[in-house]
């Protein structure tokens, strides 16, 4: 009996043609990217994206952009779009320009071109992308858009994309947590969200710190790398375009102001989504953990060791988050502050990180002298929205260092009116920049013990 051969596979030709094509693959992906991994996933995404939206081609495209274009505007703002294909809705705090129809974005001059498809005469509008519109000394760090409406010649295109541009700024006052949240990343949460990541950002005044540091941001909001128009000099064909992020209110979203639908419980969750978070209702922490913002250079607590060790009698694991070392790398330190119970810190950029505790987590702020409009305005108001408790602690002029300087009959000290009247720069430089802190350790024991009860705990019986 014979024995029968084992059975062979013949590729024939199929091994020469993949090594001949895999190293043009490289060398289309890999070897002139400086980032090989970012492209090679960024062609897999566009390439999905173009797979996944061919129901927006054409006509359905058309109508379906309109429709989401259309909710950043209300009233004669949205007549004028949909008659013109182009419309501005301006408010105190920003301005958001509106092109539903197909632009051209020069990115060497920053101009967007918006015909209009009709006979009308052309116009002209400046935009300063940036939600803090009122600050005129802010908006000249602005680079400005300029935008060319109506019966116009564009120039011809260099690259075409198949969804709408987003643009907007990273100057201003980037560099501070509070306000890149508040002026950049929430307003363009609220500009974009209902996009569903089928938009691409354009970055004027590109920082690259600013880009790394929100990635995860940028990436759940956007299919596309983040496009930096200084790197790109060139004509870009878009389907529509926003210059401008909508503002509601200080680390805030009103869900019914334009464009509406969205509220701070949803941007919370998707910051839970986007950075990994894994408890989302305090009581899921099964020991009080106490987060405390420590600062190095004003409105610093300066009994801060004294503090640690009752806070720890009290029963909380304490965390010591110094900035900006600890506080820095904000990948991980949303992940320390949504394990914490409570947060506490002085009035000051870091509390803005309250926006990621779990449902039902404390804020405790520290109220230093001078500064209860500021403190209830910026962060105390708005955690009542995030599902955050809040407690403040408002010091009294014997806890402040500011005493010791002035004495205490001074203006500074019984009447901080009278010096925020003399102007903001008079008043930050007294309350602001010159002020710490010597916490009285049996008031503040008060606010520990309060808080401990309502996040479910009660302080050890002494």
């Amino acid at each position: 009996m014979m024995k029968k051969e084992p059975r062979r596979l013949d590729f024939g030709a199929t091994p020469v043609i993949c090594l001949l094509v895999l190293p043009l693959l490289y060398a289309e992906f890999f070897a002139l990217n400086p980032v090989p991994f970012d492209r090679w996933m960024q062609h897999l995404s566009n390439w999905s994206v173009s797979l996944s939206t061919r129901k927006f081609d054409g006509v359905e495209e058309s109508k379906s952009l309109k429709s989401v274009f259309r909710r950043l505007v209300r009233g004669e703002d949205r007549t004028e779009l949909e008659a013109t294909g182009f419309a501005c809705d301006s408010a105190i705090h920003s301005v958001v320009c509106v092109a539903n129809r197909p632009v051209r974005i020069d990115t060497l001059t920053m101009t967007v071109h918006a015909p209009s498809g009709q006979p009308m005469v052309p116009g002209k509008s400046v935009v300063q992308p940036y939600a803090r519109q009122e600050d005129d000394n802010l908006l000249k760090t602005i680079t400005p858009v300029t935008i060319v409406h109506g019966n116009i010649t564009p120039p011809a295109c260099h690259y075409t994309h198949n969804v709408p541009a987003v643009i907007f700024s990273s100057s201003g006052f980037t560099g501070n947590l509070f306000h890149e949240f508040n002026e950049i990343i929430i307003p363009l949460f609220i500009t974009t969200r209902h996009f569903q990541s089928n938009v691409r950002f354009i970055l004027v005044d590109y920082r690259p710190w600013f880009v790394s540091k929100y990635y995860r941001i940028f990436s759940h909001l956007s299919r596309y790398e983040v496009m930096n128009p200084a790197a790109n000099r060139s004509v870009h064909c878009f389907p529509g375009a926003i210059v401008g992020l909508k503002f509601h209110d200080n680390l805030a979203i009103n869900s019914s102001e334009i464009p509406g639908g969205y509220s701070m419980p949803d941007f919370k969750e998707f910051l839970r989504k986007s950075y990994n978070l894994k408890i989302k209702n305090v009581s899921e922490i099964e020991r009080p953990v106490l987060v405390l913002i420590s600062r190095r250079k004003t409105r610093m607590f300066l009994n801060e060791d004294e503090m640690v060790g009752m806070m720890k009698e009290l029963g909380f694991q304490v965390v010591v988050a110094t900035r900006p070392n600890r506080m820095s790398n904000l990948n991980k330190f949303s992940k320390v502050v949504n394990s914490g119970s409570v947060l506490i810190g002085a009035h000051g950029a870091g509390l803005a990180n309250e926006l990621f505790l779990s449902a039902g987590a404390v804020m405790v702020q520290v109220m230093p002298l001078g500064l209860n409009w500021a403190a209830n305005a910026y962060f105390g108001e708005p955690a009542h929205g995030m599902g955050v408790q809040y407690l403040e602690y408002k010091i009294k002029p014997e806890e402040s260092s500011l005493l010791d300087l002035y004495g205490q009959d001074h203006p500074i000290i019984v009447d901080p009116a009278s010096i925020f009247a003399k102007g903001y720069q008079a008043a930050r430089a007294v309350y602001v920049d010159q002020q710490n802190m010597k916490i009285n350790m049996v008031r503040f024991s008060k606010t520990l013990v309060e808080a401990l009860r309502l996040t479910g705990y009660s302080a050890p019986s002494s």
